[in-house]
């Protein structure tokens, strides 16, 4: 159990890096008028997760894969963490103590980021196909 544990914590930690690393991507093709940060299945895919995350941050919920990756690691007899992934993972990396609502805040505020950039740089809207 410990190893699928594991392979969640890394899943979730993709998730994260397409999160923020896809935004910065956005601004950063967008000002360069790449026509890539356009393609709309991948802005769809990005704005929806962005979404999803500050709901349930605002609800004061725990992300499924930070749910699911303790239960495994409680069954793993491993110990587990009570904070939210971003509280247990990112943390120590950036040197942020704070309470949760100013983790809602964020999430809330990259929400705006990401919304905003569908306005500075909307995607192109998938074409039908002509079934002549």
């Amino acid at each position: 159990m410990g190893h699928f544990a594991d392979a969640v914590l890394c899943v979730h930690v993709a998730i994260a890096a397409f999160a923020v690393a896809g935004q910065a991507a956005i601004i950063a093709g967008g000002l360069a008028g790449q026509l890539w940060v356009r393609d709309f299945q991948f802005r769809a895919a990005h704005l929806a997760l962005i979404v999803f995350i500050a709901v349930q941050t605002a609800l004061g919920q725990l992300c499924p894969l930070t749910a699911l990756e303790q239960f495994l690691r409680q069954r793993a007899g491993q110990t587990s963490y009570a904070e939210t992934f971003t509280q247990h993972w990112l943390q120590p990396v950036i040197f942020f103590d704070a309470p949760w609502w100013t983790f809602a805040a964020l999430h809330s505020l990259a929400a705006i980021v990401v919304l905003g950039s569908w306005l500075m740089f909307p995607p192109s809207w998938p074409r039908q196909v002509s079934r002549s």
